[in-house]
């Protein structure tokens, strides 16, 4: 069984950071897109970032560059976002997600997706 398990999330101030992981088990980052997606129940979800594990493409939402970075850990097991000068606005349930691929418009196809980790940024 794919099992992803997400932790990280917390309440912050606005312009602190948090750092999310995702730990991954039943799968090898062999040729997917990996990546985090956000949403509040009843919403559309937004595609944060994601990365492709055959060409390393990432995409980033206009949202989020220039202040979140994804990565995978050096034993290709978790994703990791870390996300710097939070807004308010990045309040939201973030969940870790394994897509068909990842393009220059985000995580397609998708697989397998985590649980969420709730974040919190006040004002």
């Amino acid at each position: 069984d794919v099992q992803l398990q997400a932790y990280g999330g917390g309440l912050v101030h606005a312009g602190g950071s948090l750092r999310l992981s995702c730990v991954v088990s039943g799968l090898t980052f062999d040729d997917y897109g990996i990546g985090w997606y956000r949403q509040t129940p009843g919403e559309e979800r937004e595609g944060v970032s994601c990365i492709s594990t055959s060409d390393d493409t990432v995409y980033y939402a206009p949202s989020a560059k220039g202040r979140f970075t994804i990565s995978t850990g050096n034993a290709k097991t978790t994703i990791d976002l870390q996300m710097n000068n939070l807004k308010p606005e990045d309040t939201d349930v973030y969940h870790c997600i394994i897509c068909r691929g990842c393009s220059g418009y985000g995580c397609y196809g998708h697989k397998y997706r985590g649980q969420g980790t709730q974040v919190t940024v006040s004002s």
